[in-house]
């Protein structure tokens, strides 16, 4: 069934409604080497609010500040009705060690920096950007708490952290009445679905609404690479530097160009591009409630909302699932194979609770 960007989603076990395709603004500023200028950027902000989308992702690091300063200034005249989810943990101040982490002191000192950049007094989303290993999860749940109580924040939540960490710590929230994690955000695709095996499920037994990133593996699912890029270094023909970025992530491989090779296939007889299709596959898998968008141009914006209305047959899903699919491993092959079955249900058919 098509969607539009006003059919609103509930975040995990929030009343917050959220668009089902979220707007990232880590291209909002070119300090990186690449993204939207201002004027480039304000044309993506419009266009998708202007279409009824209500969640924008930031963090207190993207292009050095300008991300959030840029999209605090655009969301001045709407602020009420948009949902503005920002992050922090990464370092801010390099030589600072006390400036990045998941501590306390980076919390609170972040939280601050990014009101002032966003010119707002509040922030609807919070995450925890990538977990540190260092910090007991009592601080970083503790603190989290003392902002929403205070106000400052709505709602936490968290980001690049193991399933055994969050269920963890949603169990202490929920023990000690601290605010619960509404949202995981995970890097999810046709060709990353490792989150399959622990965290989806995960998140959907414990209420976090998952929010997958890097939808298009990096552009890999879009199309524009081919096999002659993997043995290639350097800038592209469009001259940027994304092909040897993810040549050095491990992205761009033999087994994933095959994978988008598949998903081209499915375009064209649904007579779509290929990134609209990635993207449709992505926000109609169970328990995901809204997926990240990081388009730079308005085309590139135009192109990717265009996935709300594609609808996928079963045959289609079915070959997607095929080609792009893992091994869950242990314990989950064990605990879904046929002899189990047999000895704890007897190969009666049982409805599931999800």
């Amino acid at each position: 069934m098509a969607l539009a960007l006003d059919d609103y989603r509930l975040l995990g076990r929030s009343g917050l409604r959220v668009s089902p395709l979220a707007l990232g603004t880590a291209t909002f500023g070119t300090e990186w080497g690449w993204g939207a200028e201002r004027a480039e950027a304000r044309k993506l902000f419009d266009r998708y609010v202007g279409l009824g989308g209500n969640l924008l992702d930031t963090a207190d690091t993207y292009t050095d500040g300008s991300s959030e300063r840029l999209l605090g200034e655009f969301a001045q005249q709407e602020r009420e009705r948009l949902v503005l989810a920002t992050k922090y943990s990464t370092l801010r101040r390099p030589g600072d060690p006390n400036s990045g982490g998941g501590h306390r002191k980076a919390l609170f000192g972040s939280v601050e920096s990014s009101l002032r950049r966003l010119a707002t007094d509040y922030l609807d989303l919070l995450y925890l950007h990538v977990w540190d290993s260092r910090t007991p999860v009592e601080e970083v749940l503790r603190g989290l708490d003392d902002l929403v109580r205070q106000g400052k924040v709505l709602y936490v939540a968290i980001s690049n952290t193991p399933a055994w960490q969050v269920s963890r710590m949603q169990a202490i929230a929920d023990l000690r009445g601290w605010s619960p994690l509404v949202a995981l955000q995970l890097e999810y695709s046709l060709i990353e679905r490792t989150a399959e095996r622990d965290l989806i499920p995960m998140a959907r037994e414990l209420g976090l609404g998952v929010i997958p990133y890097s939808p298009l593996g990096g552009g890999v699912l879009s199309g524009k690479y081919r096999r002659n890029d993997i043995g290639t270094t350097g800038a592209g023909p469009d001259g940027s530097t994304r092909r040897s970025h993810n040549l050095a992530l491990g992205t761009l491989t033999e087994h994933n160009l095959d994978v988008a090779e598949v998903v081209r296939k499915t375009a064209d007889e649904l007579g779509r591009t290929p990134a609209q299709v990635a993207l449709a596959w992505t926000l109609r898998k169970p328990g995901v409630t809204s997926t990240l968008l990081g388009a730079r141009t308005p085309a590139q914006l135009e192109d990717n909302l265009g996935a709300l209305t594609v609808e996928l047959t079963n045959t289609q899903q079915a070959r997607l699932d095929a080609a792009s699919a893992i091994t869950l491993g242990q314990p989950h092959e064990l605990l879904t194979g046929e002899p189990i079955r047999r000895v704890t249900t007897g190969n009666l058919r049982i409805e599931t609770r999800h």
